[in-house]
Order: structure tokens, then C-alpha cells, then sequence
């Protein structure tokens, strides 16, 4: 059968959703997205043209400024974190822009260019994006759409393990595992908003001088000293209330060595393998300590509006305080088309906080 186009329609090839597209889509209702034909390296991201997403029943449209990268991109990259049913194949985790569309029976105050950040479960390496309004977010007024991009998963997922998970206290010790990541530097000045004492860990001394900037009260460096034994001197023998570990395998004894009596390790990333030899339950359990584990992309609406709510509520108002209290830390700013050459700077481990990407250049997003 042969499809007759007429002007200004085309067919189009819908790679993000690996299928095969039979609707001729208006070029008007086009974006740019980046898609991955073959799960693979940084190389087989393409940017390519795909519709734009219509905003459901309670949803609204964002126009994308800038978004940010995730580990958990990497992974979905790969072909190792598939989005949840019926979530966008396009990755990206976070965005900031300005609402474009609302769609029916959106029941908050919002209106068309409104600047928002949004917490997603897909989508955010696009020009366009459809957020359930519960997810939303007002940016800050003193912060860029780049600097507001570096909030939502990191800032969120840093809140939610503290406060959600943890349920961390006033005056405990809290060791951050990565304390130069994007989710590490927002853990640590999290810490010290909620009257904890941070301390960290990370692999080279420029990554620690930031964590101890921001307000981490030492760290150890893992590539050249046993961190279990800095949390030991450091805490007089106790250890540490509370741990935030994105590593998992390798770090598991040291770990263990590091909590205190009754303390909480928190595992939300395997960074450092999935695999656990040795006797594991046996040393925890002499500690009576509590493994707990968490992932934010796959819970449910209800359960990412009450945190974002939450968020909204206790955290937000920092980051506008003058002089600001809280600040997303950004490593670099790549644009869209670069977005290869952004995943292989995450890849290799050297970025210091948030990794951007400005859908809209900074120059017409300021105008």
C-alpha cells in the first residue's frame, strides 16, 4: 500500500518508541528528541524529529529550556533501566522550562509561561514534555532554567532518602557516599539544613574541597585511605547515623564497619557492584543496623506529588533566601546536539555536581 503525502505532512519514523509510526503527523506538532534506535555507548544517541507529546487529563506541557543528566541515564541508554509502562521512551529525568499547554482539568493556579521545574519519569531530553501537574515545581525567581534543570531528581532524591527513608535526626551523623555528584552535593547541604553533620567520601581531593565548601565536616578520600576508619576516628568509635550509598558491592564491609549502633545504611545505586560475598547479615545484624533500599522513578504519582509537595514546602524557600542557603551545583553546561559528548563526561566520572543540557541557548532564554 502506498501513502500519498500532502503538503506540509510527512511519515515519520517514531524511533523513541522503536515501532514503526502510521499516522502522518502535522510538521507543526513536531520536536526535536533524543532517541536510541540500539541500546548502546554515548555514539548512539540521535537527535532526530518526533511529535510533540499532547498533555493528558491533569497534565500541562512544558517547553524545555534546559535538562539535566542522571546515572540513570546511562542505564536506560544501555538498555539496563527501561522506563516504567507507559512512560516515555526519551530519557531525561528533570527539566526546566515554561508551561506551554495545559491540558483538561488541571486544577492548580498554573498558566501559560509559567517558569517550572518538573520531577519526570521520562522525556526530558526534548524540546517538549508532558508533566502530571502534581510534579511541578515554580522556579525559584534568582535561579536560571540551567540552575533550576540541576534541582528536581537530585534534590529530590537526596530529600527522599533523607527525610522519607532515613528519617534522619537532628545532630546525626550522615556519611554521603559520592559527595561530589549531583545527588552527594545536594545530600550535604540537605544535612546541614536539617541541623546533621555531613560527612563524605569521593575520589579526588578537588571533588572533597567542593563537599567541604558546601559544608561536608570531612571527607575521605576512597582511592587512597579507608574511609570506615575516618568514620571511626572521626566519630570517636560510634560511626555514622545514617549512610547514603549509591556504590553497593565493593563498599559493603566498609560500610557495615562505619555504622553505628541501630544505624540506617541506605542503598539507593550499584555504581560498585550488585554482588556480596562474606557475611553480610551476620555483621549487620551485630550492629542492628537497618538496610534500607530506595528508587524514586518507579514509585507511583501519589507517592512523588506528596514529596514533591513536601519539597515544595520545607526545602524550595532556601534556594531563594538572600543570601541563598541552598544552590544546585553546576559542573558544565552541554547543548542538545552535544548530548554524546555530555554522557561520556559523566561517564568518565569527572564531573563536580550537575551535568546541564540547554534545549533553549541561554541567550533566547533570557530574553
Amino acid at each position: 500500500m502506498h501513502h500519498v503525502l500532502q503538503p506540509g505532512r510527512f511519515l515519520l519514523r517514531n524511533t523513541c518508541h522503536r515501532v514503526w509510526s502510521k499516522h502522518y503527523v502535522s510538521v507543526a506538532k513536531m520536536m526535536r528528541a533524543v532517541c536510541v534506535d540500539v541500546p548502546g555507548g554515548p555514539e548512539n544517541l540521535l537527535l532526530q524529529s518526533v511529535p510533540r507529546p499532547n498533555p493528558k487529563a491533569g497534565e500541562v506541557l512544558i517547553k524545555v529550556h534546559a535538562a539535566a543528566l542522571n546515572r540513570a541515564d546511562l542505564l536506560q541508554r544501555r538498555g539496563l533501566y527501561p522506563p516504567p509502562a507507559g512512560e516515555s521512551d526519551i530519557i531525561g529525568l528533570e527539566v526546566a522550562g515554561t508551561i506551554h499547554t495545559l491540558g483538561p482539568g488541571v486544577k492548580k493556579q498554573w498558566k501559560p509561561d509559567d517558569r517550572v521545574m518538573a520531577l519526570l519519569c521520562g522525556g526530558g531530553y526534548a524540546e517538549y514534555v508532558s508533566v502530571p501537574e502534581e510534579l511541578l515545581m515554580p522556579v525559584p525567581s534568582n535561579l536560571t532554567m540551567c540552575q533550576a534543570a540541576a534541582i528536581p531528581e537530585a534534590w529530590l532524591t537526596a530529600f527522599q532518602l533523607l527525610d522519607f527513608v532515613a528519617q534522619m535526626k537532628e545532630g546525626e551523623v550522615v556519611l554521603v557516599h559520592a559527595g561530589g555528584s549531583g545527588v552527594g552535593t545536594a545530600a550535604v547541604q540537605l544535612v546541614r539544613l536539617f541541623r546533621g553533620v555531613p560527612i563524605v567520601t569521593a575520589g579526588s581531593p578537588e571533588k572533597l574541597k567542593l563537599a567541604e565548601k558546601l559544608g561536608a565536616v570531612v571527607g575521605f578520600n576512597y582511592k587512597e585511605e579507608s574511609f570506615a576508619q575516618g568514620v571511626h576516628d572521626f566519630t570517636g568509635g560510634k560511626g555514622a547515623n545514617v549512610i547514603l550509598d549509591c556504590i553497593g558491592g565493593r563498599n559493603w564491609e566498609s560500610n557495615v564497619s562505619s555504622l553505628a549502633i541501630d544505624g540506617r545504611w541506605v542503598l539507593y545505586g550499584t555504581m560498585g557492584g550488585r554482588a556480596v560475598e562474606g557475611d553480610l547479615l551476620g555483621k549487620l545484624l551485630s550492629k542492628r543496623g537497618h538496610l534500607l533500599t530506595s528508587l524514586l522513578r518507579s514509585r507511583s504519582l501519589q507517592y512523588k506529588a506528596d514529596l514533591v509537595k513536601a519539597f515544595t514546602g520545607r526545602v524550595l524557600p532556601y534556594f531563594s533566601d538572600q543570601p541563598a542557603t541552598l544552590r544546585p551545583v553546576i559542573d558544565s553546561t552541554f547543548s542538545l546536539d552535544d548530548i554524546a559528548e555530555a554522557h561520556k563526561h559523566m561517564e568518565a566520572n569527572r564531573n563536580m555536581g550537575k551535568i546541564v543540557i540547554s534545549v533553549i541557548p541561554q541567550i533566547e532564554q533570557t530574553q
